[in-house]
């Protein structure tokens, strides 16, 4: 099991590289193409929500956000209910750049997987997902 995490984490910088090689926006680096997705898929979403989302940790979020929000790719906005909770919404400079990070992720898609037969992804893919599913569940159940 020790190999497949560590594939997984070399997919994943591999990725992340390649993120990099291709986007070309002036505040944006490639760990922030998950918040891009992210906040656009569901704008209005609170930090909390997002960082449990991304799997990443408050402070993370909050310093992700942070920048985000100097280079004017997002707005928050504090709750009116709870002070410390803040809503994230994109600006129109955030929905801008959401179809080159799109593409970019189509593109890394395609290319990291053209040489595997459909039904060995539909596999693959269904079984990482239940892996997913139960890593974010243990990482709740730690978070307690």
């Amino acid at each position: 099991m020790l190999k497949f995490m560590k594939s997984l984490n070399n997919i994943s910088r591999s990725q992340a590289n390649f993120r990099s090689a291709r986007i070309s926006c002036d505040g944006i680096c490639a760990t922030h193409h998950a918040f891009v997705l992210a906040i656009c898929k569901s704008p209005g979403r609170s930090q909390e929500e997002l960082a449990q989302e991304l799997c990443l940790n408050k402070s993370t979020v909050t310093r992700a956000l942070a920048h985000l929000e100097e280079s004017g790719y997002i707005s928050r906005s504090q709750s009116k209910e709870d002070k410390r909770q803040c809503f994230v919404f994109p600006t129109e400079k955030m929905l801008d750049i959401l179809p080159q990070i799109k593409e970019v992720s189509r593109e890394w898609n395609i290319l990291i997987s053209q040489d595997i037969p459909q039904n060995e992804l539909e596999i693959f893919y269904s079984v990482l997902s239940r892996m997913e599913a139960r890593a974010k569940q243990i990482n709740a159940q730690e978070e307690k």
